[in-house]
């Protein structure tokens, strides 16, 4: 056998040890216990919180690309099983008007989604049209109007049906009256949205008047076909405004104001007085860790320096106290503990990125937990719309 072939015969063999080694590491791995790899420690602070410096925060973005740690063997890829086992909520106060509860394992992006839709999607009743009769106040028309709109109603939406250019019906409108009078000679009149009184018949104002027609009935402004206070969902709950204490106009002697207001269904992306809620906000969960011991002296200095009483101090033995953290959740991160020389290496203020504290308080129409349950209702809609549209 020649040197060339030599060579050849030797590569051949090297070639097939190396396919085993390799089969035997193959093996190897696949035979490795079930244990699912983690990020080192530092690069998991900065993927689930946002570090809070002193002049500004840090690692604020969110890692949603699934090959960001494929270098580290780890697979950053979002699954619903996964997200259906993390995500959870937690309600800690309900109320009448106002809910605060904790979504957890969720994205910036829904949380935003929902806090979106509860302002400006979620329908509610509104009054849309006001037919002044007499207004010898010294408010105008158009301010009264607009007060008037703002005013939120005491009625599931739900109910009723969005109004069209046809004639305004019992479906898809509510009518209110309002008339009020200063006498003369008697005090200033305050008007609140207490003397707006429900019409369940309609419109009593007439559309046209024939005074040659006398036996005919004269038609008005809506077409009522039944009166609303015989359907069973109004009953036994009455519409109305839902705080009768609005201020609408003060009336001097002898002013006066008439007039109809019809409500009809619409959303907070058309105009504002049709946003069920007063304000839906969210926040991260605040998260401040010490790190290291603060005795004594520098214990009351960080217990002083927090305007919202987040810390606390505890004793220890020999007489010793130590601050300790509290009341995280109360932190509005406004940095006064990690201010000053060498406070920043003492204590850490952070953000949980995938924890939100979310808070509504509803306008009256319909509570919270059920405007938080359309909201989700909505959002799915969206969901099944655009998987249709794709597919």
């Amino acid at each position: 056998m020649s040197g060339k072939d030599k060579n050849l015969h030797n590569m051949s063999e090297s070639d097939s040890e190396q396919e085993d080694v390799g089969k035997e590491g193959i093996e190897w791995i696949m035979n490795l216990p079930d244990v699912p790899m983690k990020l080192p420690p530092h690069v998991e602070l900065q993927r689930t919180r946002v570090e809070c410096k002193a002049d500004a925060p840090i690692h604020t973005d969110t890692i949603q690309y699934s090959g960001a740690y494929a270098s580290l063997g780890i697979d950053n890829s979002l699954r619903l099983d996964s997200f259906r086992k993390n995500f959870k909520i937690e309600v800690i106060d309900l109320k009448e008007d106002d809910m605060e509860f904790d979504m957890i394992g969720i994205d910036p992006s829904l949380a935003n989604a929902f806090r979106r839709i509860l302002i400006a999607e979620v329908p509610t009743m509104a009054i849309e049209k006001v037919l002044v009769a007499n207004n010898t106040s010294i408010v105008q028309d158009e301010v009264l109007a607009h007060r008037l709109g703002l005013i939120p109603i005491r009625v599931d939406p739900r109910l009723f049906e969005y109004s069209d250019k046809d004639t305004p019906n019992e479906k898809n409108t509510i009518v209110f009256r309002l008339h009020v009078r200063c006498e003369r000679g008697k005090p200033r009149l305050t008007a609140t949205s207490k003397a707006l009184t429900w019409l369940p018949n309609g419109s009593e104002f007439p559309l046209v008047s024939d005074k040659s027609v006398s036996n005919t009935k004269p038609k008005t402004y809506t077409s009522f076909s039944c009166s609303q206070d015989t359907l069973p969902e109004f009953a036994n709950n009455p519409i109305g405004p839902k705080d009768g204490d609005i201020i609408l106009a003060r009336l001097s002697s002898g002013q006066e104001i008439e007039l109809e207001a019809h409500a009809v269904k619409g959303m907070g992306k058309t105009h504002a007085k049709w946003s069920p809620v007063a304000t839906a906000w969210y926040r991260m969960l605040p998260e401040v860790v010490l790190l290291e011991d603060i005795e004594d002296e520098l214990a009351e200095e960080l217990k002083n320096k927090c305007p919202v009483n987040v810390f606390d101090i505890e004793d220890i033995a020999n007489g010793k106290k130590r601050a300790t953290v509290a009341r995280p959740r109360a932190c509005t991160l406004c940095r006064e503990c990690i201010r000053g020389e060498a406070w920043e290496k003492r204590v850490s203020l952070r953000r949980v990125k995938d924890h939100f504290i979310f808070k509504i308080e509803s306008t009256g129409a319909l509570p919270p937990e059920v405007l938080f349950t359309e909201a989700v209702k909505i959002l799915e809609d969206k969901c099944e719309r655009l998987i249709a549209e794709l597919s």
